[in-house]
């Protein structure tokens, strides 16, 4: 089978299409044919190996993992010998090591049914960043009907999700996003938008419950002028390869460290794989209250084309990967 495949570190250029061994299922792990696979920003912090850290775990000099890509979707080929609820055809998305390949193997509790009124393109553009903007504002957030949400970066991957989400949660959100991406917001839900190229959200007569900020193009002290009292802040992601690290540090450390000091709660983001989560996005898509918006579609032979696209910034909603 085909796959993409890196061993060593730097720009797209390292990634490689080659031909790899079919993988088996284990006993818990179900053969998935892949239809579609979509790119995250945590594709390129891992084939460029940065923020330093990550090499900790993912390899010093070299990745311990060659292959790429998490986002998928599917048709179920064979299921291992102790896996019960998925069988053989059955239509599945989910976050999956290895995904920017033809088939790939996962354990049961990393992939959920998809819905039958959404494609598999569809479908792969949702888990990392559906997750990601369900958890953070469920779980970290904990927000309630009636509150009010400011979204910075609501036209990209997380802030697509997350407008929904919060609208279907009760909220009254409000989407920041530059000029073109103004009718698409507010077509998803927000009840006001901010073109960030004419107004600044943070001069504002306005206070939120809930600030969430993909961006990080602004200071923390900016973002809790405009935070109620007793508001919650979430910070997730922001900046690009070129971004130093100690200001990608800087944006994770400083709103632990200064929320110890006030009422504002000050919290940052990284999504865990759920099945049960995966379970309700389906949910949420089956019933309409969520739409994956898709910017645009490259194959398989391009992944390192759509990946340095996504480097840019400036993707409206995801960008997917066809192997139809």
């Amino acid at each position: 089978m085909k796959a993409i495949v890196y061993r060593k570190y730097g720009p797209p250029d390292v990634l490689k299409l080659e031909e790899v061994p079919k993988p088996t299922p284990g006993d818990n792990e179900v053969l998935i044919k892949v239809h579609a696979a979509a790119v995250n920003p945590l594709d390129w912090h891992f084939m460029r190996g940065v923020p330093g850290f990550l090499r900790l775990f993912a390899g010093l000099s070299r990745p311990k993992r060659t292959r790429l890509g998490v986002d998928m979707a599917g048709e179920v080929e064979s299921a291992g010998a102790a896996v019960n609820g998925l069988k053989a055809g059955d239509r599945v998305f989910g976050a999956v090591d290895g995904a920017f390949a033809e088939y790939v193997c996962a354990p049961v509790s990393a992939v959920a049914l998809l819905p039958n009124n959404m494609g598999f393109e569809q479908g792969a553009a949702v888990p990392i960043a559906g997750l990601t903007a369900l958890q953070a504002l469920r779980d970290r957030a904990k927000l309630q009907p009636g509150q009010t949400v400011l979204i910075n970066g609501a036209a990209g991957g997380v802030g697509t999700f997350a407008v929904q989400i919060s609208k279907w949660m009760g909220a009254k959100v409000t989407g920041v996003c530059s000029t073109r991406n103004v009718a698409l917001v507010r077509e998803i839900g927000a009840d006001e938008v901010v073109d960030y190229t004419r107004e600044d959200f943070i001069t504002r007569d306005e206070c939120y419950d809930v600030i969430f900020d993909l961006v990080g193009n602004r200071t923390l002290p900016a973002f809790r002028r405009v935070l109620s009292p007793r508001g919650s802040f979430i910070a997730c992601g922001g900046g690009g390869p070129e971004t130093p690290v100690s200001h990608l540090l800087a944006g994770m450390i400083k709103p632990l460290v200064l929320g110890w000091f006030t009422r504002q709660r000050l919290l940052g983001i990284m999504a865990k794989r759920s099945k049960e989560d995966l379970a309700t996005l389906s949910e949420l898509m089956g019933s309409g209250r969520v739409s994956p918006v898709i910017d645009r579609k490259f194959g398989l032979s391009e992944v390192a084309e759509a990946i340095r696209y996504q480097e840019q910034g400036h993707a409206r909603g995801k960008v997917v990967i066809s192997l139809e």
